[in-house]
């Protein structure tokens, strides 16, 4: 299965991934350097820490009931 994972590269040259990869996952990574930089602004930032507990996959399923059929 393919899967896009938005990161970002540090200004130490350090590339951070956005969301997790499950342990045990293994394979090929191709990353595409944007020209642009990455934008995001101060309550971008400081929201994170606070939601972070909502990107597990627990979250995903107690909420799936309210997710369009695809």
């Amino acid at each position: 299965m393919r899967r896009t994972i938005e990161a970002v590269i540090d200004r130490d040259g350090k590339l951070r991934l956005l969301e997790p990869v499950p342990p045990g996952a293994s394979g090929r990574a191709l990353v595409i350097i944007f020209d642009e930089p990455h934008v995001s602004d101060e309550s971008t930032i400081l929201s994170e820490e606070a939601l972070k507990d909502w990107n597990r996959p627990e979250e995903d399923a107690a909420w799936s009931h309210l997710q369009a059929a695809r």
